[in-house]
């Protein structure tokens, strides 16, 4: 089943305990974000510390209610430019409650190699996101088999990672170049 409008709007904002996230993409294509990516390359950057959104209020709002949201980014450095401009929002993502971690695969093998990006959600429910070439999100399809492969790739994700804080700590040379 794909999941568009409505549908997907309550899956990202309903579930029950955990809304989960893996990316695997060096690049998203959005088109709402190409002002934002344009003004970052020429300089300008948001306060983390001072920034709000929607989305930030909406992360807020789910931990105050008990509720966790999370992802795992898979990189390799250097960082592509929208890497770092989505690192900014990470930032104050991760303020405002988004448990973001860093899967650095520049020296190693990448444990998750070819699987797809996906949202699990309550560990039960899984979307798998689908994205042309250029990462334009194509569609979101329901995934009707069986959610037990995917709570291992989550496992193996969150183990093999590192939050995100400590990871721009350690590369902090990969945010500028």
């Amino acid at each position: 089943m794909l999941l568009d409008g409505e549908a997907w709007i309550a899956r990202v904002q309903d579930f029950r305990q955990e809304a989960w996230r893996l990316e695997t993409l060096p690049w998203y294509r959005v088109p709402s974000e190409d002002g934002d990516i344009r003004d970052f390359l020429a300089g300008r950057r948001i306060s983390p510390q001072n920034y709000s959104s929607n989305y930030t209020e909406g992360l807020r709002r789910i931990r105050a209610e008990g509720r966790t949201k999370g992802r795992v980014h898979i990189v390799t450095r250097p960082l592509t430019d929208y890497l770092r401009f989505e690192f900014m929002y990470y930032e104050a993502h991760s303020l405002a409650g988004d448990d973001i971690r860093i899967l650095d695969v520049t020296d190693r093998a990448n444990p998750l190699e070819g699987v797809p990006d996906f949202w699990l959600f309550d560990r039960t429910e899984v979307v798998l996101m689908h994205y042309d070439d250029d990462g334009t999100q194509i569609g979101r399809e329901l995934h009707e088999g069986d959610p037990a492969p995917y709570i291992e790739y989550q496992r193996i994700a969150l183990a093999e990672s590192t939050p995100f804080g400590e990871y721009v700590k350690r590369w902090p040379s990969s945010l500028t170049s």
